[in-house]
């Protein structure tokens, strides 16, 4: 006889509150569950059971996670139901390609109209990299790590250049890149880090791209280290 059914690591993340949500706050919860990195890569979404815990019908999750499958968080395959989106080993070395020539775009921006209080959020998310590299906290360097490249770059005010970075950032996410790279390989990202802040405070856009540049060339050699074998990527022959 089967043993009892395992809950999904979706719904155990799932907060609702308000029995009978809205299909955008049903999205806004589920687009935060996947984005905290607490539910893995090919990780079953149970429709039945969202609906469930939001007391409501499957009509507006599934609506919601027809955004999350455009916002490439999602995949549906027929007969098979919903799961969190897997990436090739390939595929995550392109999309921090992507986000690298993004970011650079922006940086030049950035320096051109950073004030203050930019500089300000700057050095706030910094010290909590650093807090992050020295408790040894992995998924806290992750979270980090995305708030202060966010802090640097949100001063060009660009929206729709800032939007196409966050949405390639987004994609990452699940797997959480970052926590899982060699602790060594932490420490190093971190140096790059304190480079690019004192480029930033500086206002010296051209230091600033060529370290940024450099991080990125160092984050490409961290993700060919990431061990395949730990059920967090797709298979490339079954995608």
């Amino acid at each position: 006889m089967p043993g009892p059914r395992r809950r999904s690591a979706l719904i155990a993340r799932l907060v609702s509150d308000h029995p009978g949500s809205s299909q955008g706050a049903i999205l806004a919860e589920l687009r935060r569950c996947l984005l905290d990195g607490g539910v893995p890569p090919g990780s079953p979404i149970p429709l039945d059971e969202v609906a469930a815990a939001f007391g409501v019908s499957v009509i507006p999750v599934r609506e919601a996670l027809k955004t999350l499958i455009g916002e490439g968080l999602v995949e549906h395959r027929p007969n098979a139901g919903y799961r969190v989106a897997m990436l090739t080993a390939h595929e995550l070395r392109e999309m921090y390609l992507v986000r690298g020539v993004l970011e650079t775009a922006a940086l030049n921006a950035a320096v051109a109209s950073a004030t203050p209080e930019d500089d300000d959020n700057a050095r706030a998310a910094h010290r909590a990299l650093e807090d992050a590299v020295t408790a040894g906290d992995a998924r806290a360097y992750h979270r980090e790590s995305r708030r202060f490249h966010m802090a640097l770059v949100r001063p060009c005010g660009m929206r729709r250049l800032l939007g196409m970075f966050e949405s390639a950032w987004n994609i990452t996410e699940p797997l959480q890149p970052m926590a899982h790279v060699a602790a060594t390989d932490r420490a190093r990202l971190h140096l790059d880090h304190g480079v690019m802040l004192a480029a930033f405070l500086a206002r010296d856009a051209d230091a600033l791209v060529a370290a940024a540049r450099a991080h990125h060339g160092v984050l490409q050699s961290s993700l060919e280290a990431l061990p395949l074998d730990t059920g967090l990527f797709a298979d490339p022959g079954n995608i």
